[in-house]
């Protein structure tokens, strides 16, 4: 299947420049360009893409609200895109905030265009990209500074001690195979105690069980 990408940044040479890499994969096929926040959330309800490349840093309207917009329960379609932000420092105030509310992960723009490319097929895939180690670093950054928050206790209570442990590992950045072998299991059960999980939290992905992780005490800042 192709994965449809709509492409909101500011920069028309960004746009074009990534427009252009994208829509010579095989597979993947931009839809669409916004300049700013508003516009990505009004072509992403019309076209419905796979993905939105959403920059933090846009005038009017920025990439988190719309990100928000997209993500919450008002927007206008019946498939919600996932959201790739792209962010031009590697630790960013707004990045965290964005993937909180539900973005699937966050990309320098000066990444390799493989890593571009890589990052889009694995978010229109159902997975978080949480593979870069900069993401595990902004994360530990700002859950050092980060209140812990009441609401994530009783979540924590719904989970069994097991799901708990797959949790922390989570947390940990660790992958499935990685979280197998740490346990003695096998990657299938794994798969489903992590899909048990995210139901429990109401975790879109895994970025927002790391989140939850950190926020819940299970997983310290450069632990």
């Amino acid at each position: 299947m192709t994965i449809s990408v709509l492409i909101a940044d500011d920069q028309g040479m960004v746009r074009a420049g990534f427009a252009a890499l994208l829509d010579a994969q095989e597979g993947v096929h931009v839809v669409g360009q916004a300049a700013n926040g508003a516009e990505a959330v009004s072509l992403a309800a019309r076209l419905t893409p796979d993905v939105v490349l959403m920059d933090v840093r846009m005038p009017e309207v920025d990439g988190i609200a719309a990100t928000r917009r997209i993500l919450g329960p008002d927007f206008p379609a019946a498939r919600v895109p996932r959201i790739l932000m792209l962010t031009t420092f590697d630790i960013d105030d707004y990045v965290y905030d964005a993937l909180e509310a539900g973005a699937s992960g966050f990309l320098l723009k000066d990444a390799l265009p493989e890593d571009l490319v890589h990052a889009v097929r694995v978010v229109a895939g159902g997975d978080a990209l949480l593979a870069p180690s900069v993401t595990r670093r902004m994360i530990e950054h700002f859950a050092a500074r980060r209140p812990r928050t009441a609401t994530a206790e009783p979540r924590l209570r719904d989970l069994t001690d097991r799901e708990r442990e797959v949790l922390t590992l989570i947390g940990r950045g660790r992958s499935n195979s990685e979280i197998a072998a740490d346990l003695f299991i096998s990657e299938q059960t794994v798969k489903t105690h992590v899909g048990k999980v995210l139901a429990k939290l109401g975790a879109r992905d895994r970025v927002q069980a790391v989140i939850f992780a950190y926020d819940a005490g299970l997983v310290e800042p450069a632990s």
